[in-house]
């Protein structure tokens, strides 16, 4: 029997070969074909998941070039576009993402996640124009996705094609039905194209589909008093009084409405009525007197006046400590009275010891004020009271530093640094670069590059350890071209900065290219706002060299004149000519 079996098999074999046998080339090749088909495909889903993953891991430089190797094989692969276009984002190449995004969409035009993220990345890069007709299309291809006209109105709107813009949102309106954001959004289009009465019948639609919500005619009264209707704007505030008498809304629109008729007592009064109004609660008062100053500050006009306001307020209710705080910094900031907002920030930390903010501001001042003996004992305080907080080993470091007790910045820096997160590597790096000043002045050279090597593993960007390391290696004629690469950073970070721009040129100076230092300390001087006497002095040092007697010694002289104090400036002066520190 399996002989028998073996036989017809044997026999269907051969029959079959026979009968293709002219076909026997054409076969091959297909075979082959579909066998290098079958092996690219399975090397491309291996790079691509492989893609995914490594993506998912966190491996983004591994999972590019896996996605790569997939765009290798299959260039309109459009899964692969698409990831390929996250990349270059992240590369800050948006350019190179819209072209990939493209072509995703040209091979799939029916993916909605691909055509929807080309729409957004064109808007994010300013092709307001191309993110409409990519939400034009999505909108046509999904009409139940009414939420897509809302983009196509700001693209719209953001391309100028307003009235385009308006019919997306009257669309969107119509599916979603009448709500603020799209009225005032609408309000702001018809303006934008001048026309107010469509504008302001937008908010009055609101009103009249809303007649129990007092906001609205608050709204549309605060609308036509910008546009100086005085009229409508109090027909509108007595609607809203008499839905709602009590919305501390109305109070500052009405204040507002005096002020805009010129009647500052009236306006004034306004807010003093509600001060004392019982069925206000303190926060809702404290937010009138927020809104109240803001308006004073816009116009500059009646600040004195505040402090009877805050003072009615802070009488009514005396352990408020968000009001004691407000106040405070109203005197700190409009006012500039360090003392007595010193005095409010202070009984704020002594009726709650553990309000940082309190403790903050209290710093602020004595920063400001450069009160060292107070910036000390604030910080020595607030050490004990919050342990895990860095920033106040930071500026008593520097409190010891301006006092010249080095030794103990150096060990409060030291001590900051230990509980400072490792994932905060900023702040570490200031504290490296504080600990390499201070060495530098005690004269520990080599401490004092060891420290700001290591600020610099830390924040290879910290502008501040690069401009000072740099300039003190060009002082000590030391790794000149470590030195000009570091200054160069600071340049390229901070192109109008005078302090950095003299680093570089100095820079220049003793590695002897004097006319590229002066290029660069001409634009130090331009562009300095500090007059610094320093920067003087380096230009007439640069302009000595540079073959321009008469005019350094013209710029010494200034250097002296503006308040410079040294031995060799004097010399310089005396002698006509440069003398090397």
């Amino acid at each position: 029997m399996l002989k028998r079996l073996y036989y017809a098999l044997l026999c269907v074999w051969f029959c079959t070969n026979l009968g293709f046998a002219e076909n026997k080339n054409k076969g091959s090749e297909d075979v082959l074909s579909v066998i290098h088909w079958q092996a690219e495909q399975r090397k491309f889903d291996y790079f691509f998941y492989e893609g995914l993953n490594l993506k998912a891991a966190g491996k983004y430089d591994a999972a590019f070039d896996a996605f790569s190797h997939c765009l290798a094989i299959d260039s309109t692969a459009s899964a692969v576009l698409y990831e390929l276009s996250f990349f270059y984002m992240q590369l800050n190449r948006p350019e190179k993402a819209v072209e990939m995004l493209k072509q995703a969409v040209d091979h799939t035009p029916d993916n909605f996640t691909y055509r929807m993220t080309l729409a957004s990345v064109s808007r994010n890069i300013g092709l307001f124009g191309e993110a409409a007709e990519e939400y034009k299309k999505l909108t046509g291809q999904y009409p139940e996705k009414t939420e897509l006209n809302f983009y196509l109105g700001e693209a719209l709107s953001q391309a100028g094609n307003i009235a385009e813009a308006i019919d997306a949102y009257d669309q969107l309106e119509a599916a979603m039905g009448m709500n603020e954001a799209l009225s005032l959004q609408k309000f702001r289009l018809y303006m934008d194209i001048h026309e107010k009465e469509k504008a302001f019948a937008e908010i009055e639609k609101l009103a009249e589909k809303y007649p129990t919500v007092s906001r609205y005619p608050l709204l549309l009264g605060d609308l036509y008093l910008e546009n100086k209707d005085l009229d409508k704007a109090y027909a509108c505030y007595q609607n809203a009084y008499a839905i709602e008498p009590t919305n501390p809304y109305y109070i500052v629109s009405m204040s507002n409405y005096y002020e805009a008729k010129g009647d500052k007592a009236a306006s004034e009064q306004q807010i003093r009525n509600a001060l004392v109004n019982e069925e206000l609660d303190v926060d809702t008062k404290v937010g009138i007197l927020a809104r109240y100053i803001a308006r004073l500050q816009q116009s500059k006009q009646g600040m004195d006046n505040v402090n009877v306001l805050f003072n009615e307020l802070i009488g009514q209710h005396p352990e408020d400590v968000d009001l004691k705080l407000m106040y405070g910094s109203f005197l700190s900031s409009a006012q500039d009275n360090s003392e007595e907002a010193r005095f409010q920030f202070q009984l704020v930390t002594e009726m709650e010891p553990d309000n940082q903010a309190a403790w903050q501001q209290l710093l602020n001042l004595a920063l400001r004020l450069e009160d060292l003996p107070e910036v000390i004992r604030i910080c020595q305080t607030c050490m004990e009271l919050f342990p895990d907080a860095p920033e106040y080993y930071f500026y008593l470091g520097i409190a010891y530093y301006q006092q010249e007790k080095y030794q103990d910045a150096l060990d409060t820096y030291s001590a900051g640094i230990a509980i400072i997160p490792n994932e905060n590597g900023r702040m570490k790096s200031d504290f490296y670069g504080q600990i390499g000043d201070i060495y530098y002045q005690i004269e520990q050279i080599d401490k004092a590059y060891e420290a700001y090597d290591e600020a610099l593993k830390y924040n290879n960007k910290n502008v501040v350890v690069l401009n000072n390391y740099a300039y003190f290696l060009s002082l000590d004629k030391k790794d000149l071209d470590k030195a000009a690469r570091m200054s160069s950073q600071t340049i390229d970070m901070e192109p109008d900065n005078a302090t950095y721009l003299d680093t570089y040129a100095w820079i220049f100076f003793v590695r002897g290219d004097y006319k590229l230092a002066k290029i660069y300390i001409e634009r130090a001087i331009d562009r300095d706002t500090t007059n610094s006497s320093e920067l003087v002095d380096h230009y007439g040092d640069i302009l000595y060299m540079n073959g321009n007697k008469e005019k350094a010694l013209e710029q010494w002289k200034k250097a002296k004149e503006m308040g410079k104090e040294s031995e060799v400036l004097d010399r310089k002066i005396a002698e006509g000519q440069y003398i090397e520190e």
